[in-house]
């Protein structure tokens, strides 16, 4: 492009600026002028990320960046692509403009600006209910990023954050639940509002509550976004995922009125019950010590609230979803359990131990006293 054309361009730019930050124009002409394309990329990002420059990002991305694209990073190239692509008019002019951007990086020396493009054309076409369109995208995606030894923490971000979009519309809790937290490893929480920390938080909580695959919140427990539900409307939601994490079924009941206050935690109220008794099971078994775990199913059905028929339905469903290992004697109505799942455990859970542990040193100490008191002679030999 014409140098004097470009120097008008960015004049005119500059006169329409915000008078605070009218003075980056000179520095940008300036790095321009000088063919400087590494720092002049750092100063565009630097622009474009200030909220002010908002009306001026598709002109300047059209008119000036894509006169020197090919000279400068391809991965800031696309990040300026993407903040530009926030002035569209709407999500079907957003997608024709990022479907370029794709395809202008779409090169061998460039596949991770490529994927970062791909992923961000996906999630517009989500917005646009193009469920297939975007899953086609995350896929391709994600073949790349698969042969990639090392990536930009951004891009596996992005990939991650739409992935997860995708498997929320599909109602897919699962899948939901595991891109999320992978999103939420992948950045610094800081960057979060509250308001989209408490949001996150409250799509995890509820994911792992639904999902008929997830019976061990550990990670999520563990993890500082759950922290953002506190002193908060939904702070309750915190509450029952730890009592479903110790399997308390009295917690359970004096919080499960709050269930109607979301209306898929209400449409899954049924399943909710069946998976608490699980984890009421699983915590029953934990507590005892591992040579006393041959169990009723009397003594089941007092710890869990199941009705006494349907005690071996919910052994079985332990069994079955790898809770649990051991083996049901039908007849006696004794179930023989010999494993239990591993899961984060709670101060009070972590004080049960403490006292299982005593006892096992006090049991050891009672058999060193009593192989002293019968051996004598075989120790004074």
């Amino acid at each position: 492009m014409d140098p004097e054309v470009i120097s008008n361009f960015l004049s005119e730019q500059r006169e329409v600026a915000p008078e605070d930050l009218q003075g980056r124009f000179l520095t940008i002409e300036d790095f321009w002028d000088r063919k400087l394309w590494h720092q002049l990329t750092d100063v565009l990002v630097d622009y474009f990320n200030d909220p002010a420059s908002s009306p001026q990002r598709l002109p300047l991305f059209q008119r000036f960046i894509l006169s020197f694209s090919e000279k400068i990073n391809q991965l800031k190239f696309v990040a300026l692509g993407l903040l530009a692509a926030t002035q569209c008019s709407d999500d079907h002019e957003r997608l024709t403009f990022l479907t370029t951007l794709t395809e202008k990086v779409n090169k061998p020396s460039s596949q991770d600006a490529y994927v970062y493009a791909l992923v961000a054309a996906s999630d517009v076409k989500l917005r646009l209910s193009d469920y297939d369109g975007a899953r086609k995208d995350l896929d391709k995606a994600e073949t790349i990023l698969d042969t990639f030894d090392s990536v930009e923490t951004e891009v596996h971000a992005t990939f991650y954050r739409i992935n997860a979009s995708y498997y929320q519309a599909k109602l897919d809790f699962a899948a939901y639940y595991k891109n999320a937290l992978l999103y939420l490893a992948c950045i610094d929480l800081k960057t979060l509002n509250p308001q989209e920390s408490e949001l996150r938080a409250y799509d995890l909580s509820v994911a792992a509550l639904i999902s008929d695959s997830i019976y061990n919140f550990g990670e999520l427990l563990l993890h500082p976004i759950l922290d953002s539900l506190t002193n908060t409307e939904h702070a309750w939601l915190r509450e029952l995922l730890f009592a479903f994490n110790r399997g308390d079924l009295a917690a359970y009941n004096v919080l499960e009125n709050n269930l109607s206050k979301s209306k898929i935690l209400e449409e899954h109220k049924t399943f909710l019950w069946q998976k608490i008794s699980l984890s009421a099971l699983t915590e029953a078994v934990f507590r005892r010590p591992p040579h006393d775990r041959a169990m009723t199913f009397a003594t089941i059905s007092n710890e869990t609230n199941v009705q006494p028929q349907e005690i071996e339905i919910l052994i079985m469903k332990a069994l079955s979803l790898g809770l649990l290992k051991g083996s049901i004697d039908q007849v006696a109505e004794i179930a023989r359990i010999n494993w239990v799942q591993p899961k984060v455990l709670d101060m009070k859970q972590i004080d049960n131990m403490r006292l299982r542990l005593k006892d096992w040193d006090s049991s050891v100490n009672q058999l060193g006293n009593w192989i002293e008191g019968v051996g004598k002679d075989v120790w004074a030999a």
